[in-house]
């Protein structure tokens, strides 16, 4: 039963995330990208100049600062370590242009999920916002049953995928230190309670210190590296755009791949990685203190930009400068073999353990807060409680278990949230653009004003 249930849900995974899907998602990021006039170029310098602005007076529940790394804490992950090296595995280091590609078309889109996460939020019981694509379907779009069904994907993607999954590619690290499974399954376990027991501003806070600082030590590893290896840079980028276009030969221990593996392994990495189109960031976003739905979604945008653009990017590179890409061995090992290689003497292996280990525990924090978010959309707040209890006593259970199943469903669900979400956001898209022109408008009229006043 069991192997027949794998079966079912690994076939719907290849339909899920098969072309169709793909293509409405980067096509997607394409409508919003010309509409908004390439909104992800021409404000991206005023993007990271917003991301640590602070209002205090008005509405949220977390800063700017700590509503993008709630986001990233969900998103800089495994995604990021041992997404990459599937994409290049399987497609070769063309895959890796691929997924820049989605990622500056991402960068639209995820602008996009922030305005309507903003413009569409609503306050709860407890005073705390409620926001996300089950509020813009629902509110906006006038489809509550595509809200619902959002939510339940989400709710059932956030068990596997945000936690039980998260929790097993920790204690698999810590197994290899020599630490017992059902300990530290059991840490983690009280390390979850002890924040996700405390809301979303106890989130935001702890995120707050752990993405940067672990994102910095694993970014600092991949530029020693690639110092290490400067001279192989120019032509890793050659493979890179070469691979793009023409596909990669066979070689060493890789079987080859055509453009089309290419281009569906770098758009569907991507997306597992910076999470634009799927929804989830802009329930993270709703959180953020601010008046100004464009100024949050302007915040949430960076985020796929410093998931992707620079950290995927960083692994790519060293992948393929340490020649590891294709030496044929396991997939979920290259990143580490690749830094072994890079820094010598333990010290590489040990920043991608312990980095995974982090990464990890994080996706588990901010996927906490998405599927609290979903379940409180359909049983209501009172539900909360209970949800976050599951959610704390479902930690060890995961890294005790075996999830060849749960990860296959999970892929499943992940890319069943994409279809609502993005319906959503093409059916609104006319509502972006105008809380966009309107603010750039405003905000030229006030400096305008300013200039003259000091005249």
């Amino acid at each position: 039963m069991i192997g027949q249930l794998n079966d079912f849900f690994s076939t719907l995974s290849g339909l899920v995330w098969g072309v169709p899907v793909l293509a409405l998602l980067v096509g997607t990021g394409v409508i919003l990208t010309v509409r908004l006039r390439g909104i992800q170029v021409h404000k991206l310098g005023y993007a990271f100049g917003l991301m640590f602005s602070k209002h205090d007076d008005e509405p949220g529940d977390i800063s700017h600062f700590q509503a993008l790394m709630t986001a990233l804490a969900a998103t800089i992950g495994t995604g990021n370590i041992i997404g990459v090296s599937t994409a290049i595995y399987w497609g070769g280091p063309g895959a890796l242009f691929w997924m820049w590609l989605a990622a500056f078309f991402g960068m639209a889109t995820k602008y996009g999920e922030g305005i309507l996460a903003v413009k569409y939020r609503v306050k709860d019981e407890h005073g705390e916002m409620n926001g996300g694509p089950m509020y813009y379907l629902e509110l906006g779009l006038k489809q509550k049953w595509l809200g619902v069904a959002f939510a339940v994907f989400a709710c059932i993607a956030a068990l596997g995928t945000g936690n039980m999954i998260q929790a097993n590619a920790i204690a698999g690290n810590l197994k290899d230190l020599g630490v017992d499974p059902i300990w530290s399954g059991m840490v983690c376990c009280l390390a979850t309670a002890a924040v996700i027991l405390g809301g979303v501003k106890r989130i935001g806070k702890i995120t707050s210190v752990i993405v940067p600082v672990m994102a910095l030590v694993y970014v600092a590893g991949c530029l020693v590296i690639l110092f290490r290896y400067s001279s192989e840079i120019p032509g890793a980028f050659a493979m890179v755009f070469d691979g793009a276009f023409n596909g990669t030969a066979a070689s060493g221990g890789f079987a080859g791949a055509a453009v089309m593996l290419a281009i569906r392994k770098g758009i569907s990495r991507g997306v597992f990685s910076n999470e634009a189109g799927l929804g989830t960031a802009p329930i993270a976003a709703a959180a953020a203190k601010t008046k100004e739905p464009v100024e949050q979604a302007l915040v949430s945008m960076t985020g796929t930009f410093i998931d992707t653009i620079c950290v995927c990017s960083m692994t790519g590179l060293v992948l393929i400068v340490t020649g590891v890409w294709n030496t044929g061995g396991e997939v979920v090992t290259m990143t580490g073999n690749a830094f072994s290689i890079g820094i010598p003497g333990g010290w590489g292996g040990f920043i991608v353990s312990f980095g995974l280990i982090f990464f990890a525990y994080s996706t588990i924090l901010g996927w906490g807060y998405y599927g609290e978010k979903c379940f409180e959309y359909l049983f209501g707040i009172k539900a909360v409680l209970p949800y976050r209890i599951l959610w704390i006593l479902l930690v060890p259970v995961g890294a005790v278990a075996k999830l060849n199943l749960l990860w296959n469903a999970s892929d499943c669900f992940n890319g069943m949230m994409i279809i609502p979400n993005l319906i959503g956001l093409i059916g609104l898209s006319g509502v972006i653009v105008s809380e966009t022109d309107d603010y750039i408008k405003r905000k030229a009229r006030q400096r305008q004003e300013l200039k003259l006043a000091r005249c």
